[in-house]
């Protein structure tokens, strides 16, 4: 029988470890001496402990490794196993990489502004929606009152209230604008000759921002959205949107309290 000190002189795992080991059942000492309260192991439980430190180097959970040496794997089943981990590893490879890409811009972008950015880029999910539209061709950005006209009449005659923030779907801006104006509903409405009430589908991933100004301003929050996406390794793939999270006062193209947020579908290059 080893004594507990001279097992983790052997094993190279601390004294601190192998106890915590047997509290959760991972290695236990082979005898507890009933006198002494020592705590013994032998020699037999050395390829134990080296297969739980081989795992853990491996990437491996304590959890996953007490999986692992408990179900009693096949070479096979362990292949499995590991590969598997190869994949998971390769993902957060990935990721970081994209982690380091993004640094890497937001530190040129510093150096050449002199300065922290005014606009965050972020990528994120975008939930389906139940959506009541219209859509159209209108002769400027601004000038997207009467669709809006058109849908709120629509929604005031159904008695329907939106049920979450309004906003704009940019499907072309060469060589018209081909604009379509949307408020989230919570049920399913009739439809009508110019109103589409639908399911928006989700958007795996949108780089998006907040645009916190007035809407004469705009165009500075899409040029940083658009150069963030060249310089982290992604292309545009649907249209725009421009969710309008705090209002204008009355349709004001100035006012400064306006909040949009911008949203560009993209892929990886």
């Amino acid at each position: 029988m080893i004594k507990i000190g001279d097992f983790s002189k052997i094993s190279q795992v601390s004294v601190k470890t192998l106890r915590y080991y047997a509290e959760i059942g991972l290695l236990k000492p082979s005898q507890i001496d009933p006198f002494t309260g020592y705590r013994l192991y032998t020699i037999e439980q050395l390829p134990r402990i080296n297969r739980i430190l081989a795992l853990k180097e491996l990437g491996f959970s304590l959890e996953e490794i007490d999986q692992v040496l408990s179900q009693g794997l096949s070479s096979d089943e362990l292949r499995g196993i590991l590969r598997l981990k190869q994949a998971e590893i390769t993902v957060r490879l990935q990721s970081d990489q994209d982690m380091l890409r993004r640094i890497d811009a937001r530190l040129k972008q510093i150096e050449q502004e002199n300065q922290m950015p005014t606009y965050d880029v972020i990528v994120k999910n975008v939930n389906p929606i139940l959506v009541a539209s219209t859509r159209g061709i209108i002769p400027s950005f601004p000038e997207q009152g009467g669709l809006w006209h058109k849908l709120g009449t629509y929604l005031a005659a159904k008695k329907s209230q939106p049920s979450g923030a309004c906003f704009t779907i940019y499907h072309a801006d060469e060589p018209e604008i081909d604009a379509e104006v949307c408020e989230p509903v919570a049920a399913p409405l009739p439809a009508s000759e110019s109103i589409k009430v639908y399911m928006l589908p989700a958007i795996e991933m949108a780089a998006t921002t907040i645009h916190h100004g007035p809407f004469v301003t705009i165009g500075e929050a899409y040029a940083a959205v658009i150069q963030w996406i060249e310089e982290n390794g992604y292309q545009i793939c649907g249209p725009s949107r421009e969710i309008y999270l705090s209002v204008a006062n009355n349709g004001s193209q100035t006012d400064p309290n306006t909040i949009t947020e911008i949203q560009f579908p993209v892929r990886k290059a």
